[in-house]
């Protein structure tokens, strides 16, 4: 490790992919800062030099404030980002406890986009930098149960994609991270679920619950390849915009997208009728 290795801020590492990500990043001879509500989580990485520990919950600015501050008082400044913080909540809509939604907002989206505004200004003075941000299939398709968990993570597929074309002339790249199941805490301890449900909705919202809590811990996807996966990305010359992750994600999205095409051929006289005429 050297004072020019690149430094690595990385949001949620108790478990899953951040800390596997902690873990990559430093045996790939970069500099970490491991970031969790509970630093007592983080006690594996104690007295390693090339870490940095540091509490931070992402619904608090304070805690974004004081991690940043200390992350470029500590290394000198910021390389990469990765805002992986977050969480699941498996509700049909109707089923959805507006308490749980907001705070599952909070942290998916809104603590996203705060830690991402305190990174920026350091990364624009140097003109580098590279953000990673980690969404999901259900960023980019919709199941039934987890209506509410796919609007955080589309909104965060429509704020990278804007984000992205905003600081490109300022060459600091974002790439949005598309995992499938993978074997992390996520479908685990993490999972929030509605204290009642409702019956019409077993076959679809209910089942759905079920399979995602049957299958943790036996997930297709593997967190130290996903960890490889993304450094290899944000070293890459040209990094992607998006980045699946895992085969379970690449033939959803590729099949979500071809039927997508395949409607807007089907309605297409219907969505250009809806112009003004041509003049003549």
């Amino acid at each position: 490790m050297t004072e020019n290795a690149p430094v690595w801020l990385i949001t949620g590492c108790s478990t899953g992919f951040g800390r596997e990500l902690v873990r990559a990043v430093v045996q790939h001879g970069h500099r970490a800062v491991a970031t969790a509500r509970n630093p007592a989580s983080l006690d594996e990485f104690a007295g390693n030099p090339a870490v940095l520990t540091a509490a931070l919950d992402v619904a608090r600015l304070q805690d974004i404030t004081d991690a940043v501050r200390e992350a470029e008082r500590r290394f000198g400044r910021i390389d990469v980002l990765v805002n992986n913080a977050g969480y699941g909540y498996l509700a049909a809509v109707e089923e959805g406890e507006d308490d749980e939604v907001r705070a599952m907002f909070e942290a998916n989206v809104f603590g996203l986009v705060n830690v991402t505004k305190a990174v920026l200004p350091g990364m624009r003075a140097r003109r580098r930098g590279h953000i990673v941000n980690i969404s999901s299939m259900g960023g980019l398709i919709g199941f039934p149960g987890i209506g509410y968990y796919n609007a955080t993570k589309f909104a965060v597929e429509g704020l990278s994609e804007a984000l992205a074309k905003e600081c490109a002339p300022l060459g600091i790249r974002v790439t949005v991270v598309e995992p499938g199941p993978f074997r992390t805490d996520w479908g685990g301890r993490s999972l929030k679920v509605p204290k009642s449900s409702i019956p019409d909705y077993a076959e679809t919202a209910g089942a759905r619950r079920a399979t995602i809590q049957g299958y943790s811990g036996q997930q297709p996807g593997d967190p130290v390849r996903a960890a490889a996966a993304i450094i290899a990305t944000v070293e890459a010359p040209t990094p992607p915009l998006h980045l699946l992750l895992g085969r379970v994600a690449y033939d959803a999205v590729a099949a979500k997208f071809k039927a997508f095409a395949d409607e807007m051929e089907a309605w297409r006289e219907v969505s250009l009728g809806a112009d003004f005429p041509a003049p003549e």
